[in-house]
């Protein structure tokens, strides 16, 4: 089945695409604008490229349809005489698909009005085949359901945490569950789907951005109360065991205190206040504990400079 990484990742292409006002490209084509329609009675000629928040087919698309959206919806009127593929946020097919189905989406539909003269593959959250498809299945999902009015063809492979399928489907070639069902999936801008990762970050990104919002922080500590900045690191080499004491009780306290609140319903918004304030108090309080830490490592140079104190404790 697709790893976590690339639902995740088409799931935000489809979230990114459903935003978009809607774009169709072909021979000749719907107007554009937040959906894109096949108005019921209407015959659209060609290869139907839509990119939108919806896509509708409720008339008829001579040609393959090939979709990125937030909603694709074939209506029972609906009919694509070539093939259908995309990647949405959810796909409902009530209506007929004369050729094969490739659909990767969030939720999938097959209604028990529907016709697949094909085969179909699918990879989403949540998967649900009501209809008639005439060739082979194969699915990879979290959750599969094969209803009683379902009729398939050909055989079917699912790969899925959770499957039900009704004893009064009918499966020609029988169902069967495989560990990493192998499929093609529909291409996303071009690029097959069993080929598209979501965008890596790397670790390092993290790591640098983590320590420049801590440099920044450290930087408004001295420069809006450098004398108290100043106390706070004198206190804490000087008196290292006790500052250190305290802070510990403090850290074990608070928490305590907020748990007793959040006990109480009069505490729980007090409870919440405190626990976000608690957090930046700690993110304040690991600061200054940097800047200690390097205000000491100097000490043994017999050097003294906040700036490279603070440098010194955060790297």
């Amino acid at each position: 089945m697709f790893s976590t990484n690339k639902l995740v990742a088409l799931f935000l292409v489809a979230l990114v695409v459903g935003s978009l006002a809607g774009v169709a490209t072909a021979q000749q084509g719907p107007s554009a604008g937040g959906a894109v329609v096949i108005d019921e009675g209407e015959t659209y000629v060609g290869d139907l490229e839509a990119t939108g928040g919806t896509v509708i087919i409720a008339g008829t698309v001579d040609g393959d349809v090939s979709t990125a959206a937030g909603n694709v919806v074939v209506t029972e009127t609906g009919e694509v005489t070539g093939s259908l593929e995309g990647v949405a946020g959810s796909v409902t097919i009530e209506g007929t698909v004369d050729g094969d189905v490739n659909l990767a989406a969030g939720a999938i539909f097959v209604r028990d009005t529907a016709t697949i003269g094909g085969t179909m593959e699918a990879a989403g959250g949540d998967v649900r085949l009501d209809g008639a498809i005439a060739g082979d299945v194969r699915v990879g999902a979290e959750s599969v359901t094969v209803g009683p009015s379902a009729q398939i063809g050909g055989s079917m492979e699912y790969d899925a945490a959770t499957a039900t399928i009704d004893s009064g489907a009918a499966i020609a070639g029988g169902a069967t569950q495989v560990d990493d069902v192998e499929l093609v999936g529909p291409p996303v801008f071009g690029v097959p789907v069993s080929q598209f990762e979501g965008p890596v970050i790397p670790a390092w990104v993290f790591t640098g951005y983590w320590l420049l919002a801590n440099f920044v922080l450290g930087a408004i500590i001295i420069l809006v109360a450098p004398q108290f900045a100043r106390r706070v690191t004198g206190l804490g080499t000087k008196k290292a065991v006790r500052s250190g004491g305290v802070g510990l009780l403090l850290v074990v306290a608070v928490p305590i205190v907020l748990l007793v609140l959040l006990l109480t319903i009069i505490g729980i918004p007090l409870s919440f206040a405190g626990g976000v304030g608690f957090l930046l108090a700690l993110w304040v309080a690991s600061i200054y504990g940097a800047l200690v830490l390097g205000t000491w490592l100097l000490s043994l140079a017999d050097y003294d400079n906040r700036w490279v104190a603070l440098f010194a404790g955060l790297f």
